[in-house]
């Protein structure tokens, strides 16, 4: 039976619900849950809620006015959790256990192809002038974020991908991704997490708002149409506005994530001071994705080279936020093409906790005899070769090789 109480009534061993405002108002990624830890119960009583739904069949209800309260005992929560399946069918999302690369790889695909659909539909019914409801994304950010939370290289590893078609949807679920890797390697909040891997879902809604044949256009831009492009921040900006957004990090990103610490971005031209940390993020997972995309008029940068030229752009972005982004992709991504030590080209397929430097790649190609070679799996951090540096692998003429690194086989 559902009740809905004051925040104040609120105790440890009740099945929250629903928790009664905005998305954003709570510290907690989902509103099904048993509440059973005094620190989320704390939380959750110094959140902006005023009120929350309780299951009264599932969980405790509130005290009668002259039973003084008091912590339910370990046993009543263990007989909580054998009523039935439900009760811990949907947990908090913080509890969140790390799993090997091949282990997320699957489900990581899962959540990409599901989240193209939302995506798409969402970008569709922009352009048609619909509202949309940006707590229907909710579950596409958490589930993308779990993901990474678990590893936080298979799904920003996988949406590379993407095809020239779906680019622009796909990339707000790699930006989402990648907001999210970067939060939690800055050490921020929860809270924090949550609001920067929306706003990396919601930062190019503005594109719905640009002419498909200048958004798609497959050689460069003129100079009028580029004009045209620059206009989406804004365009994203109000478009969210009119949908009622209201969360002041999503805002923030979807107008200044093509902000430049120099002050020579757009569309404000703020400097480095006058640029929050959310969107001097935003700025630097929008380019990495794009740039390692392949795009309708360019190919893909391979990752290390993408971090590469990226680290060399003065004035661009924010130093330390930049190191920190590196930080939590590795010097040399999955994905990235280097030559070993033995002149071989390898590309990198796992990182290694030992060093951001020493990698597991597989070598696949002699520069020496400028032949192909048989397939063979190296762990760097294990003396069995060294990187000399990143390397394209088109300019020794190998073609594509995704399938060397995504294939754990």
């Amino acid at each position: 039976m559902l009740k809905t109480i004051g925040i104040k009534e609120v105790r440890l061993g009740m099945y929250i619900h629903e928790l009664k405002g905005p998305w954003m108002d709570h510290p907690f990624w989902r509103s099904k849950f048993v509440l059973k830890d005094p620190a989320d119960l704390q939380k959750l009583k110094l959140s902006q809620l005023r009120e929350i739904v309780i299951d009264i069949s599932l969980g405790l209800d509130v005290l009668p006015d002259e039973v003084e309260e008091h912590a339910p005992t370990d046993k009543e929560l263990a007989m909580l959790e054998l009523d039935g399946p439900i009760v811990t069918e949907e947990i908090m999302q913080p509890e969140v256990k790390p799993t090997t690369l091949e282990a997320e790889r699957e489900q990581a695909a899962k959540i990409i192809s599901s989240s193209r659909s939302a995506i798409s539909s969402m970008f569709k019914d922009l352009r048609m002038g619909k509202a949309i409801e940006a707590e229907a994304v909710m579950p596409i950010v958490e589930e993308i974020s779990a993901s990474v939370s678990r590893n936080v290289h298979a799904l920003i590893s996988l949406v590379r991908l993407k095809t020239v078609d779906d680019y622009t949807y796909m990339h707000s679920v790699a930006v989402c991704a990648l907001m999210t890797a970067l939060a939690r390697e800055l050490k921020l909040s929860e809270a924090e997490v949550k609001q920067a891997a929306l706003a990396g879902l919601m930062h190019d809604m503005g594109k719905a708002g640009i002419p498909l044949q200048i958004l798609n256009k497959p050689g460069a831009l003129t100079d009028n149409e580029f004009d045209v492009i620059r206009q989406h921040p804004k365009i994203g900006y109000d478009m969210l506005l009119k949908a009622n957004v209201s969360d002041p990090v999503t805002l923030d990103v979807c107008l200044h994530h093509h902000e430049k610490v120099d002050g020579s971005g757009y569309p404000e031209k703020l400097d480095a001071g006058q640029i929050s940390v959310f969107a001097k993020m935003g700025a630097i997972c929008d380019v990495y994705d794009a740039v390692t995309s392949t795009r309708a008029y360019k190919p893909a940068w391979e990752p290390g080279i993408a971090l590469k030229r990226m680290a060399s752009w003065t004035g661009h972005f924010d130093p330390v936020v930049f190191k920190a982004f590196v930080k939590s992709l590795g010097i040399y991504p999955i994905g990235t093409v280097v030559i070993l030590k033995s002149g071989r080209l390898a590309v990198v397929v796992k990182q290694t906790p030992e060093s951001l430097l020493k990698p597991v790649v597989k070598a696949f190609f002699s520069t020496k005899s400028k032949m192909h070679i048989p397939v063979i799996e190296l762990d760097l951090s294990k003396g069995m070769d060294e990187i000399v540096g990143n390397e394209s692998a088109a300019a020794w003429g190998v073609g594509n090789i995704d399938h060397l690194w995504t294939n754990p086989s």
